[in-house]
Parts: structure tokens; C-alpha cells; sequence
């Protein structure tokens, strides 16, 4: 496998070149670079950049997969405005989506067509019905929008949905951010669990995430049904949203892992085996949640503890978690070896038994859009104390980062349900439509 965006930066760092040019740090970050000659344009991509894509999307089994420096969000935004200039003004969203896509929507003034899934203890994660899918879609739906897997691991079954969506001739939009190690897993039908295997039509994953690049690295597959079919088209809805001047650290990143997945990618087959005997053993003791095999999600209470007080346990262990809150721990384990699972599996079965505890959560019921996201987002607002916000109409999306899942977004009127979440999300004030 090539690595050309690494070759270049490799030989550029070396050669001993005065650099006349971008960055001001002349090279104390050697592989920091910006568009010189033989560098390439990640947006107008026609040299190295675009030949370490066209490997990703070799890997990924894509028809085009175009590099992110701006994480999934970037490919979000991206991929709302491809919907847009398909004349899609409303789509169908899975309610626990990230807030990007309700942000991009707004600018872009596009309708969202909320699909609430069955939440089971926390509005960060829940599995739609494919009822409501084909409900959406019956009432004119021009896409869907899902999130697989969710922030707690749920992973959705696409196949049916794409069915659906070709049914009715709309598009299958894929979040995938949690999710680019499962182009490595395989179903019982030796498929792999990656979207792009199951009918997406479009979909993003945040590499930095599950792979070995840094922090905002991602990928935006298009799928071979030949809906996206142009890579330039994709660039130019990118560049809209994304910086003019790209991190080539994140690319280059990007492009070693090109590398390292054609060499090592029977890892996550067995970090995948060395989870389920954590889990095994864990099952005893803590009630487990969701299916992807990377995360290793807790559903505390029943263990007699909240997922904050876990994660604190396990920080004095040296163990820092990727998410918490008073229902869930989360912990990400893709790129970990087997010591550090078991250390992960040890610490948490040494923490003292309790009983359980009770920690309700009723979900997130649907809400009166009193204006349209557009109308909303960019109308005067003041901010106020949540304490004083029932009955506005909200001017913001509201959530925390992570998991970027809203509770509430703008055009919404806020209820008392609304209030009660975002102050156990630690939030204490809101921004409201100026009356």
C-alpha cells in the first residue's frame, strides 16, 4: 500500500529547504506544511492527496472516499448540503443524531422530520422502529438520516432501511463516526458491519476515533449506488464548511493508517475476542449495554453506582473513560491491547457491590416546532436561566460535547421535561427566541 502524502512530508522535513512560505513556525513541526508545489490541494485534490483517498477507498469498499481535517462534523455538514443541491429541503433524522447535522440543516434551511427511537435510560442512544422509518419516508421524506452505532454502541441494522429508502427512492445517510473499525468486523455472513456494506448511500466516519490518526482525521464514503457519483462535487460542498488551510499532520496521519489497516487489520478481529471475555466476565456483575464491539458500555445503577461515580473509581485506577453521566460509562477500547482490556475488566470487577439504585429517565417526547430551525438559529436571542425558559422557543442547540447529542434545537418550545435534562447535563442557561 502507498503512502504518498507521507513520502512527500518525509522528504520534505529532510531536504533542508528554506521555507519561504506558511506555517510561522518555519519547520519546528517539520511535517506542518501548507500547498507548496507537489503538495497537493486536499479540496482540489488531483495529485498524492487524491491517490492516498482513492486507497481509503480501496479498503473501505467505497465508490469515492474523500479525507476530512474537520472530523465527522465536517463530513456532516458536508454531506447535508450534498442532500440540499438534490433538492432535498426535509429529511428523516434518527432524534439521537449529533449536533452538527442539526446546525447544518438550519444554515442550509432544511426541515428535519424527527424519528424518536426507543430509548432505553438516556437520550444519547436508541434503535428507531423501522415502522417510523417507512412512515417518514411515506410522508415524503427525501432521505434518512441514522446514527450507527450511537454514542452507547447500539449499532442499527441498514439493510431493511436501505430497502426502504430504495423503495421509495430516497437517500441512506449514515453517521458513522464511532464506527470505521467495523469495515473489520464481520457479520455471521462474513459482511462487514461498516455501513458501506449495507445499503449506505453516503456516510462518514471519524477516523481519529477508532483508528490510529489524530484528532480530526475522518473519512466521507460514497456508496456504489452511484448517488454521489462525482469526487468534485463532494470537494466543493466540503470546501464550503471546511478551512481553506487543512492540517497535512492529520492528513498524513490519515494517509499512514492507509498502511497500517492493509497490514494490520486482523487487530480488530481479535481485540473484538478479547472484549467478549471481558465481557463475559463482567456480565455478572454489571449490566451491559449495546453491540459494537469496540465500546464497552455499563448501564451503572443496576450496580448501585451512577456512570460518574464509575468513572471516578476507575480514574483512580488510571483509567480514564470516554463518557459518563448518571445512567452510563462509556469506555472506547478499539487500538488497546489485551493487558490494557483486562486492567479495564480487573478495575471495574474490584469495585465494591451495591444495591441497585434508582435513576428514571422517561426519553425525550416529541416537541412543538414553534419555527423552523432556519428562522430560529439566525432570529435575535437572549440567554436566560434555564430556570426561566419554559414556554420559549429555543434559539440554540443544546447539548454537551460529548456525546453532541441535542436535547433540544432551535424552533423547539421548551418544556419542563427539557429543563429537568439540560440541569442534569450541568447547563444553566439557554439561549431563547428574543420576544
Amino acid at each position: 500500500m502507498t503512502t504518498p502524502i507521507a513520502d512527500f512530508l518525509d522528504r520534505y522535513a529532510k531536504s533542508g529547504t528554506v521555507r519561504g512560505h506558511m506555517p510561522g513556525h518555519k519547520g519546528q513541526y517539520p511535517h506542518d506544511i501548507t500547498e507548496i508545489k507537489g503538495a497537493d490541494s486536499l479540496f482540489e485534490a488531483r495529485g498524492m492527496i487524491r491517490e492516498s483517498e482513492a486507497n481509503a477507498a480501496g479498503i473501505f469498499g467505497s465508490a469515492h472516499t474523500v479525507y476530512s481535517c474537520g472530523g465527522s462534523t465536517l463530513c456532516i455538514q458536508t454531506m447535508a448540503m450534498l442532500l440540499k443541491r438534490r433538492g432535498m429541503s426535509r429529511i428523516a433524522a434518527v432524534r439521537n443524531c449529533h449536533r452538527s447535522l442539526i446546525n447544518a440543516c438550519a444554515l442550509l434551511d432544511m426541515d428535519i422530520d424527527w424519528i424518536y427511537p426507543e430509548y432505553k435510560n438516556s437520550y444519547v442512544g436508541g434503535i428507531a422502529d423501522i415502522s417510523r422509518i417507512e412512515s417518514a419516508l411515506s410522508q415524503g421524506a427525501g432521505a434518512v438520516w441514522i446514527t450507527s452505532p450511537d454514542y452507547l454502541g447500539n449499532i442499527t441494522p441498514t439493510d431493511d432501511i436501505a430497502g426502504l429508502c430504495s423503495r421509495y427512492g430516497a437517500i441512506l445517510a449514515v453517521d458513522n463516526a464511532h464506527g470505521a473499525y467495523l469495515r473489520f468486523i464481520y457479520d455471521h455472513e462474513g459482511r462487514p458491519l461498516h455501513p458501506m456494506y449495507h445499503g449506505a448511500d453516503i456516510c462518514c466516519d471519524s477516523a481519529h476515533k477508532t483508528l490510529p490518526v489524530l484528532t480530526g482525521g475522518a473519512y466521507l464514503h460514497a456508496g456504489i449506488s452511484g448517488r454521489f457519483p462525482l469526487v468534485r462535487e463532494i470537494k466543493d460542498a466540503m470546501s464550503t464548511f471546511g478551512s481553506s488551510s487543512p492540517s497535512y499532520e492529520i492528513l498524513r496521519s490519515l494517509d499512514l493508517c492507509n498502511g497500517y489497516l492493509s497490514r494490520h487489520s486482523s487487530y480488530f478481529a481479535h481485540m473484538a475476542e478479547t472484549a467478549s471475555r471481558c465481557r463475559e466476565r463482567l456480565s455478572g456483575r454489571f449490566t451491559l449495554c449495546g453491540d459494537e464491539p469496540g465500546k464497552l458500555t455499563v448501564y451503572a445503577p443496576d450496580s448501585g453506582y451512577t456512570g460518574d461515580e464509575l468513572a471516578d473509581i476507575l480514574r483512580e485506577k488510571h483509567i480514564e473513560c470516554e463518557y459518563s453521566d448518571k445512567s452510563h460509562l462509556v469506555l472506547m477500547i478499539t487500538g488497546l491491547e489485551d493487558d490494557d482490556i483486562s486492567h479495564i475488566c480487573d478495575a471495574l470487577l474490584s469495585v465494591e457491590e451495591r444495591s441497585p439504585v434508582n435513576v428514571p429517565f422517561d426519553g425525550i417526547a416529541p416537541h412543538e416546532q414553534a419555527m423552523n430551525l432556519h428562522e430560529a438559529l439566525l432570529s435575535p436571542a437572549v440567554y436566560v436561566p434555564l430556570a426561566k425558559a419554559a414556554g420559549h422557543i429555543s434559539g440554540q442547540t443544546v447539548s454537551l460535547c460529548p456525546p453532541g447529542v441535542a436535547a433540544v434545537v432551535p424552533g423547539e418550545r421548551i418544556t419542563g421535561a427539557d429543563i429537568a435534562l439540560m440541569e442534569q447535563m450541568g447547563l444553566t442557561h439557554i439561549s431563547v427566541i428574543k420576544p
